[in-house]
């Protein structure tokens, strides 16, 4: 499953500075069972938007890690907390089809 939020920059602020907040807080996220992996990705055209990504085994497997209270990953997050605004865009099954290339290895 993939949890997906938009992240908007706040003026006088940078994506570099938050990316570097979701990298630490991603490291020590990373390390709760189910944990698949993080995206960060920049809206083109628009520097101060963002699309972040977290990939899970399942929704069970995120909400278990978000059970248990990190004050590590809290702090990361709170710090970062004053120059954006992220708002959730929702919880998403893995895809039930997918088109790939001709000759991708994927197929």
């Amino acid at each position: 499953m993939k949890f997906i939020f938009e992240v908007k920059v706040k003026e006088g602020h940078t994506a570099e500075e938050y990316a570097d907040a979701w990298v630490r807080a991603s490291r020590l996220i990373q390390q709760a069972p189910g944990a698949r992996g993080t995206e960060l990705h920049r809206k083109i055209g628009d520097p101060d938007t963002l699309i972040a990504i977290a990939s899970w085994d399942s929704k069970e497997a995120r909400d278990a890690m978000e059970s248990k209270h990190n004050p590590r990953v809290a702090e990361i997050i709170r710090s970062a907390a004053p120059f954006v605004e992220i708002t959730p865009l929702g919880e998403f099954e893995d895809p039930e089809w997918v088109v790939m290339p001709p000759g991708s290895t994927d197929q």
